[in-house]
């Protein structure tokens, strides 16, 4: 069954030079885990690159060796560059992994990658992550690039914290990204690829230890229909997954909005519910409740959809 970006939950970002780093993608220390992306770039100092490089290979010979009908979480890999990418395809067991993140992805940038990738099968997520992300213009050149790989590009992710490099800030450890200067930048990436069909993930959370302000931050996110999240840190795994349930009054409207007998137009919970324009939205609702259940608001219990 083909991997929908919706069903990578949190996704823990793991630095490739880690000792244990088979045990903590397949060894179940993590049990809720849904995606991981193994880091050789920003989380990698240059230094220790051929140490990333052979703890990897470790992985991999480990991800070949699992047994297919045991469950595991969806594995990425995050490369320097397109001349590191062309390197690890050459791996023994890379075609157990299930993509590719793109780093700092950009129209200049992208064509290096895909010429790599020209007879690959991978999934690849670009990240965007660069100061042309500030600018429109780019973003739409990058936009039509990717349009021509669609199939292939299961999310694009939001870089927050390289993108507030580029602007000599970093995020307050008391407001969400969204009440900072990425808000307005986060909103028009989505409405530059949403509406062409791109799964966009939200930015890292890097205060770990604040998890009530996570779990504001994740509400904003959905929002803004960001249904897939990078984690830096084990415990905000069940946080934002949590947050991922639909409350069951939520899931009867999509239902109903989707039923082949509902109406034009009815009202539920004291709102209008259309399904002409509520459509995808309740189609969203219902993939998000079979990912990640319903929540009985009464007992706030997530339940199976």
């Amino acid at each position: 069954m083909r991997l929908h970006a919706w069903d990578l939950g949190a996704t823990l970002y793991l630095p490739a030079t880690r000792d244990d780093l088979a045990h903590a993608v397949l060894g179940g220390r993590h049990p809720d885990l849904r995606s991981a992306v193994i880091c050789l770039e920003d989380a990698v100092d240059s230094a220790e690159v051929p140490l990333a490089l052979s703890r990897l290979q470790v992985l991999l010979a480990r991800l070949a060796a699992h047994a297919a009908d045991v469950p595991r979480p969806a594995i990425f890999v995050r490369p320097r560059d397109a001349i590191m990418l062309a390197h690890i395809l050459r791996f023994p067991g890379i075609e157990a992994v299930d993509g590719f993140v793109i780093p700092k992805a950009t129209a200049d940038s992208l064509p290096a990658y895909l010429a790599v990738l020209a007879f690959d099968h991978h999934l690849l997520m670009p990240t965007l992550e660069t100061r042309e992300v500030f600018d429109p213009a780019e973003m739409r050149r990058l936009r039509e690039q990717l349009t021509a790989i669609q199939e292939r590009v299961l999310a694009v992710r939001i870089g927050g914290n390289d993108l507030l490099q580029t602007l000599g800030a970093r995020r307050s450890a008391e407001r969400t990204v969204y009440d900072g200067p990425l808000g307005p930048v986060i909103a028009n990436l989505v409405a530059t690829y949403a509406p062409w069909g791109f799964t966009l993930s939200a930015p890292v959370f890097e205060h770990f230890g604040n998890l009530a302000l996570l779990r504001e931050e994740v509400e904003r996110d959905l929002e803004h229909g960001l249904l897939t999240k990078t984690a830096i840190h084990p415990s905000q795994i069940g946080i934002i997954q949590g947050a991922y349930a639909v409350a069951d009054a939520s899931y009867a409207e999509a239902k109903q909005i989707l039923s082949d007998d509902g109406r034009a137009v009815f009202a539920s919970r004291q709102a209008m519910c259309e399904p002409a324009t509520h459509r995808l939205w309740a189609q969203g609702t219902l993939h998000r409740a079979k990912a990640f259940g319903i929540l009985c608001t009464s007992h706030a219990t997530p339940l199976s959809a």
